[in-house]
């Protein structure tokens, strides 16, 4: 499976954006997601993951009621909506994908980052 983040850009502390990690291949349905992201100087972090039907979702406690992650798989993507957005979710968010479960960790499949910058 390949695929391809865009959305990011810049927003003010407070507002919202939406990213879309778009899908190739007719296996994505059977394709858990997670977003993650790294900030400058700082390891890539888990963010928000979602199972292959959609009916589990994660979260790392740090975006938990702020972030939402979703997806249509009738057209492979999946979705991360993140509001109340703060400077220190400045970064460069990727999405990944694995067979299974969803889990925090063991991505193989990645796709390249979209910046998302929060000026305060």
């Amino acid at each position: 499976v390949q695929l391809q983040a865009s959305g990011g850009g810049l927003v003010q502390a407070g507002g919202s954006r939406r990213l879309s990690c778009a899908a190739s291949g007719r296996t994505f349905v059977n394709y858990a997601v997670g977003w993650f992201r790294q900030a400058p100087g700082k390891e890539r972090e888990f963010v928000a993951g979602i199972s292959s039907s959609g009916g589990t979702t994660r979260y790392a406690d740090s975006v938990k009621g702020r972030f939402t992650i979703s997806r249509d798989n009738a057209k492979n993507t999946v979705y991360l909506q993140m509001n109340s957005l703060k400077p220190e979710d400045t970064a460069i968010y990727y999405c990944a994908a694995r067979s299974g479960v969803v889990t925090t960790q063991g991505y193989p499949h990645w796709g390249q980052g979209t910046q998302v910058t929060v000026s305060s």
